[in-house]
């Protein structure tokens, strides 16, 4: 798989999170779940401030690597923190560091999930800080993602 590698500024996220790790049986239901919980019952839509309109799926907090536990946050980035508490959500910041930069494309859920696949499988120097997905489209068969792996 072809990357570019990046060094991307802090960014500020407001959204919902939960934990779970790549072996549990119910992953793709807490991912998903998530997912819809932050656009189905109206949490993007109340979020101020938003830099952009594009959705953001963040992995972090890694318990060891990428077989162990790491906490799934899904959000937007926004100029700043809410001045009132919307709720269910949390901020989170997406630290300032060298990412490598892999572009995804095809039919969203699928290529998502190959390209995880693939990732787990590479010889990527991961300093497992934080890694992040980056929707730049809503469309499910056409999408295209901008997926950060944080590196060493």
């Amino acid at each position: 798989m072809n990357y570019e590698v990046v060094t991307m500024p802090e960014k500020k996220v407001v959204g919902v999170r939960a934990r779970t790790k790549n072996s549990a049986p119910n992953m793709s239901e807490i991912i998903g779940g998530l997912w819809n919980h932050f656009y189905q019952d109206g949490i993007y839509s109340q979020i101020p401030s938003k830099v952009n309109d594009k959705g953001l799926g963040i992995y972090s907090d890694y318990e060891t690597d990428f077989n162990g536990e790491y906490e799934i946050f899904v959000g937007c980035e926004v100029e700043q923190e809410p001045t009132t508490q919307i709720e269910d959500t949390s901020v989170k910041i997406i630290p300032a560091s060298n990412y490598a930069k892999f572009v995804v494309r095809g039919n969203m859920h699928q290529a998502v999930a190959n390209f995880w696949s693939e990732l787990w499988e590479m010889n990527l120097d991961r300093s497992y800080l934080c890694d992040f997905e980056e929707y730049q489209n809503n469309s499910i068969e056409d999408a295209e993602v901008h997926i950060y792996i944080s590196i060493k």
